[in-house]
């Protein structure tokens, strides 16, 4: 066996993995290496300003740190981890389902415990490499006004990205052993979303409650967390005395990470060629067993059974929508805590649920109007484009109907009026978000959902500021009914003016 072919898989796989990425940049145009490199650097050069804002402050800091100091860096680093390791398993789980190169690869003569090998090894170095790109100003910032002694973050970093890669390619196979490779696709998208938000809303959540407010630093700083950490000298602080400049802490980290990584490679690598082929399978595979009776539908009904079979497979899209409730809970809570003593407390529950109904709402409305892997098959349909068009568009308004009727019941005993103007919203907000995506829409992959904002700026920022609009007039239409009219009226201006750029309309 010799290293250039191993050197080969491994470009061929940092190849792949730069292609995405480069599509994901570029919205899936073609664009110049060169220029995506120059627009990431403009890109890493301006976040240095919101970094010396967030962190100039702990510059001055030295090995000598105190415990709340300690606390802060140990979580900000917990939370890099997790974030690495959200982002790890959706790159494994990418590399099991949707890689077309399992053919090449089992084809080759080398032996496949050294390809994959390789190929974790190519997955540890692109999560690194984008975790790299996005800590490099917060340590720039760091370093150019404390010291060199921060530039060892760059170290931590690296350990942190080694180790959160070689964890989630353990989880990975784990899910695989224990509930095979077609619930596994679903379950890691999953598990991607709840680790990388799950800290992040969970701190947020814990400051609400203890300090009424969204600040992780407060609640980081408070008496009450410091009276939980451990002794100066343990070494769960290794982490943040590595950051801080102390080489045998960064040097126990990387070789942790590498071992960690290495240790894995020996253990999954035999029995990874067999998992990756039973992932492949899952695609092609059929249900076997009595078949389903054939029942006679019209055409719509047949279109619309389609579309929520396709929402129902699709796991990306339950994934990106249970991310965006997630991050709902915190302004939630915090609205809830400080009006609680209010009797019209409960009011604040209709403009979540209207946003939700929103940004739910557009997801689905560009899978089913977008998001297309056989638009020339439906375009031999027997029925004009404007029927099929009508059929999805009640589907997305189906589904969303389906996904806030539990939540209005329970208000509708509480309040029936408020139910009705919750319900109200969440329609106008769907339909609006719907709208958008109809005036933008471009004909695109389902697998591309999750990078599917890169596809119109003006539509993904009119999207979300919309649904804040029609969120806010469902509030004030319960407290304050004039200022619902302006409030109404501001978000259809916003709509209006969002149907001006549309590119069909220009065209």
């Amino acid at each position: 066996m010799s290293a250039a072919t191993l050197a080969g898989f491994a470009r061929h796989d940092v190849r792949l993995a730069w292609r995405d990425f480069a599509a994901m940049m570029s919205a899936g145009r073609r664009a110049r290496a060169r220029t995506i490199v120059l627009a990431l650097i403009v890109f890493a050069a301006i976040l240095h300003l919101p970094a010396w804002a967030m962190v100039g402050g702990y510059a001055g800091l030295t090995q000598d740190a105190d415990r709340a100091s300690l606390i802060v860096i140990t979580a900000t680093v917990a939370l890099g981890w997790l974030l690495m390791l959200s982002q790890a398993i959706e790159s494994v789980t990418r590399v099991f389902y949707a890689r077309a190169d399992l053919d090449l690869i089992m084809s080759s003569p080398v032996p496949l415990e050294r390809v994959f090998s390789v190929r974790m090894g190519a997955i540890a170095l692109t999560v690194t490499a984008m975790a790299l790109l996005f800590a490099a100003p917060v340590i720039d910032v760091l370093a150019l006004g404390g010291g060199a002694h921060w530039l060892g973050a760059f170290g931590v970093v690296a350990a942190v990205g080694i180790s959160a890669s070689a964890m989630a390619i353990l989880l990975a196979v784990a899910l695989f052993r224990l509930i095979g490779p077609r619930r596994t696709r679903l379950a890691a998208q999953i598990m991607s979303v709840v680790i990388g938000a799950g800290f992040v809303i969970g701190l947020q959540v814990a400051a609400i409650l203890s300090t009424g407010t969204l600040s992780r630093f407060t609640l980081l700083t408070s008496d009450a967390v410091a009276a939980w950490a451990p002794a100066m000298s343990s070494v769960l602080w290794w982490p943040a005395r590595a950051v801080l400049g102390d080489g045998i802490a960064l040097a126990a980290l990387l070789g942790a990470s590498l071992a960690l990584l290495g240790l894995v490679m020996i253990v999954v690598a035999p029995m990874l060629g067999d998992l990756v082929v039973n992932a492949a399978s899952v695609a092609v595979t059929t249900r076997k067993g009595r078949g389903t009776p054939f029942r006679g539908r019209s055409r719509q009904q047949a279109l619309r059974i389609k579309e929520f079979v396709l929402l129902r497979r699709d796991p990306w899209l339950v994934s990106q929508s249970l991310l965006q409730l997630l991050y709902l809970i915190p302004p939630a809570l915090l609205l809830w805590r400080s009006f609680s003593d209010s009797s019209s407390a409960v009011v604040l529950i209709t403009p979540v649920i209207v946003m939700a109904a929103g940004q739910l709402a557009g997801g689905l409305a560009w899978l089913t109007i977008s998001g297309e892997d056989a638009p020339d098959l439906v375009a031999t349909a027997p029925l004009p484009a404007s029927a099929v068009m009508r059929a999805r568009i009640e589907v997305v308004l189906m589904v969303i109907a389906i996904v806030v009727t539990p939540l209005l019941l329970p208000l509708a005993w509480l309040s029936p009026r408020q139910a009705l103007v919750t319900a109200a919203g969440c329609a106008i907000a769907a339909a609006s978000a719907t709208a958008i995506q109809l005036w933008f829409r471009v004909q695109a992959r389902r697998s591309q959902f999750r990078r599917r904002q890169t596809s119109s700026r003006i539509a993904t920022f009119a999207e979300a500021f919309v649904s804040i609009g029609w969120a806010a007039t469902a509030a004030l239409a319960l407290t304050i009914p004039l200022f619902a009219l302006i409030s109404a009226a501001f978000t259809l201006g916003m709509l209006a003016l969002t149907s001006m750029f549309s590119p069909r309309r220009a065209a």
